[in-house]
């Protein structure tokens, strides 16, 4: 693991240090992949160069034709955004699948980018969306189109003296139509065993311009060239989305791994790729309803406060209560709170960011603890578990979970009371699939979820009968 953090606050800082430090440090934003990967001992560094508090990197906007978004948007972000949803609907609908809500609340897109999996969410529809990338060092920016910047299975053209600082998408005049559609081993917290994005551009009901990329089946994302050949100048009837979608097999010669076999990869792309032509020969707009965002931000860094740049000491407040560390910055939030603060209500269970075990908030954000830097919580506000209840009372949703025997072992529990707590926070009378949508990132061994989902529908929990 890592022994220094640095957390530069100005771009020009940033900048400074990559240079000085290069292929030796790590930049660490929202930290659900590169902790993962540290903890696996992937690509290992001493030094972490935290950029989150970079503030001016945090926008979605309209640039010169482009739709631009800031290194640390994160895939929340892109949910919430009405520009997204104008101009990049493929992306929103990625962004819908990744992880669970405590990944999308602090997972950036850029980060994503950078990881460089052929597995990763959102590259496909970026690709699909003809997307650029800003690169900087302290020297000057290049700009990059994205179908440029793979080399192979986590290999980029990403120096290591270069910053992402920028992504962006060209607005098109023209009526266009996308779609994201990914198949998972399970609903949430799933890696895609296939995905695709498509945008198309029609003049009239005739395709005059096609996008379709393909994730999953190659060491990169790879573009069906075939299939958007053949659809030019064609109109979206079904017997021509079916052919092109048999020709999908001239575009990728799909892996075997450990989640599918080639063969059902390649049977599974076709079919996916044909259901999501006919869906965009329908000319529906994606109507869902926002989807769970357990968040209800008050970020320090947004409201116009002045930064205080981390100096070796952690000044935090923890459940109200001011608390300074000085020798935690190589440590993880979920270490510090349990060593150094002393709240052991906060459980680890994989440390990986996959059972929710640890989720805790952090200025109104549910996070996974186990994916966040110390450092992070430097002039921010941390609740946990222990600090759920108010004037020695208990929450209402703990209230409900003893009265509905919800409790089972207990060591899951404080993760879903504080993404439960959220969810009331955000929506006080949820339905069914929002309270499944809150704690699709909080595993139960107990398999208690039943009961779990009656004291979160309890009345005096916020909820409504049923």
């Amino acid at each position: 693991m890592w022994q220094t953090c640095l957390q530069p606050t100005t771009m020009v800082e940033t900048l400074e240090l990559l240079q000085q430090y290069g292929a030796e440090a790590r930049l660490v934003a929202g930290g659900t992949d590169v902790l993962v990967e540290l903890q696996r001992g992937v690509r290992p560094a001493t030094t972490l160069i935290d950029v989150s508090a970079l503030r001016e990197l945090k926008y979605i906007r309209i640039n010169d034709h482009y739709l631009s978004m800031g290194a640390l948007t994160t895939h929340n972000d892109i949910l919430q955004s009405s520009l997204c949803q104008e101009y990049a609907i493929p992306l929103v609908q990625a962004c819908r699948e990744v992880g669970a809500p405590q990944i999308r609340t602090r997972a950036t897109v850029a980060g994503n980018i950078l990881t460089a999996s052929p597995a990763n969410d959102t590259i496909p529809p970026l690709l699909a969306l003809d997307s650029e990338l800003v690169l900087a060092t302290s020297a000057g920016e290049r700009v990059i189109p994205l179908c440029q910047f793979y080399r192979g299975v986590r290999r980029t053209e990403l120096r290591s003296n270069e910053f992402l600082r920028e992504i962006r998408v060209p607005i098109v005049a023209a009526e266009r139509r996308g779609l994201f559609s990914k198949l998972g081993l399970r609903r949430a917290q799933a890696i895609s065993v296939i995905n695709l994005a498509l945008m198309l551009s029609f003049e009239g009901d005739f395709v005059c311009d096609a996008r379709i990329t393909l994730g999953c089946v190659a060491p990169t994302v790879v573009r069906a060239m075939n299939v958007e050949k053949f659809l030019l100048g064609k109109r979206l009837q079904a017997a021509i989305c079916q052919q092109a979608a048999q020709l999908v097999v001239h575009d990728c010669a799909p892996i075997d791994d450990v989640r599918a076999s080639a063969a059902y990869r390649l049977l599974t792309v076709t079919n996916l790729l044909e259901q999501g032509l006919v869906t965009l020969s329908r000319k529906e707009r994606d109507t869902r309803s926002r989807p769970i965002l357990l968040e209800t931000i008050v970020d320090a860094y947004a409201q116009g406060s002045e930064v205080v740049p981390f100096r070796g000491t952690i000044e935090t407040i923890i459940n109200g209560r001011s608390y300074s560390f000085s020798n935690a910055q190589q440590k993880t939030l979920l270490n510090l709170l349990r060593e150094d603060a002393r709240l052991t209500g906060t459980k680890e269970g994989c440390a990986e960011g996959e059972c929710g075990a640890c989720s805790v908030w952090l200025d109104g954000q549910v996070v996974m603890s186990c994916l966040v830097p110390a450092v992070q919580v430097h002039q921010r506000s941390v609740t946990t578990i222990e600090g759920l209840g108010t004037s020695g009372q208990l929450h209402p949703l703990q209230q409900a979970f003893i009265d509905s025997a919800a409790v089972q072992c207990g060591f899951c529990i404080p993760g879903m009371l504080m993404a439960g707590a959220k969810l009331l926070d955000e929506c006080p009378s949820p339905n069914e699939e929002q309270m499944r949508s809150a704690l699709s990132g909080n595993i139960c061994r107990c398999t208690g979820y039943r009961k779990i989902l009656d004291a979160l529908a309890q009345p005096q929990a916020g909820g409504q009968e049923r």
